[in-house]
């Protein structure tokens, strides 16, 4: 079987062979899979497996079938369907009650994330559209694991917001409410949409301070997001769901 180079993602070298998704081991890369061999141990589905490392030295994935955004200019019509959004929170739901039980093994390491500790979860902590596979109706999970972490589930439940609904779209203001009401109660969210979109706030000004501190130490995804001015478009929209927040769920209203 030959190489075929996946579209999208951010420098990670990820091929296709067969049924199968590899690429070179990082040293976070065991401490990613102690993640996904727990998730299987559990029986959540909608992850890729570990299937070891071929003669390459690469790490080897099971492949999730389904549609991706890719390279795709606009994104085809499910990345922002409500479909997809319902279907992202009731998988965030499955993943968190699937996590919940996870420890991760003493010295891991992560690419992302703050560390570990009781009451929180480890997070795939990129979980937007363009990490996702859609197949007849339905996410059939998510790729990419390299930013897995642990942080607080809010915060985790934020970002999803920032990237679904999407929460710093302000072309589709009066929708927002409505999408992220749809997200939550699918999620079963028992944090006020003001609290969430204040997580999403947090998580995205702390990536922009991520991508600023990977870039300058050299990252090449990174340091390609860097030169791009991603840390100031994020800020930006960080600043724009505050915004949004303030407006939309006033304190006392």
């Amino acid at each position: 079987m030959t190489d075929a180079r996946l579209p999208g993602g951010n420098g990670t070298g990820a091929v296709r062979v067969g049924d199968t998704v590899r690429r070179r081991v990082e040293r976070w890369t065991p401490s990613v899979h102690a993640l996904l061999h727990h998730l299987e141990e559990v029986g959540f589905e909608r992850a890729p497996r570990v299937l070891g490392i071929d003669d390459e030295g690469r790490e080897v994935l099971s492949f999730l079938p389904g549609e991706t955004t890719a390279d795709s200019d606009p994104w085809p019509g499910w990345a922002r369907s409500d479909a997809a959004l319902v279907d992202a929170g009731r998988w965030l739901r499955e993943y968190h009650d699937a996590v919940a039980s996870f420890v991760p093994p003493e010295g891991s390491v992560w690419r992302f994330g703050t560390e570990w500790r009781p009451g929180h979860v480890v997070a795939h902590n990129d979980e937007g559209p363009y990490n996702a596979a859609w197949h007849e109706g339905r996410l059939t999970g998510f790729f990419d694991w390299d930013f897995a972490g642990p942080m607080p589930p809010l915060q985790d439940l934020g970002f999803l917001a920032f990237s679904w609904v999407p929460l710093f779209d302000s072309e589709h203001d009066r929708d927002r409410p409505r999408r992220l009401r749809l997200l939550l109660d699918e999620y079963g969210s028992d944090a006020s949409e003001r609290e969430v979109v204040a997580a999403a706030v947090r998580r995205v000004r702390s990536l922009a301070q991520a991508v600023e501190r990977l870039g300058a130490a050299g990252e090449p995804g990174f340091a390609r997001q860097l030169a791009a001015g991603s840390p100031a478009l994020l800020r930006q929209a960080a600043g724009e769901m505050e915004r949004f927040g303030a407006s939309a769920y006033p304190l006392g209203g």
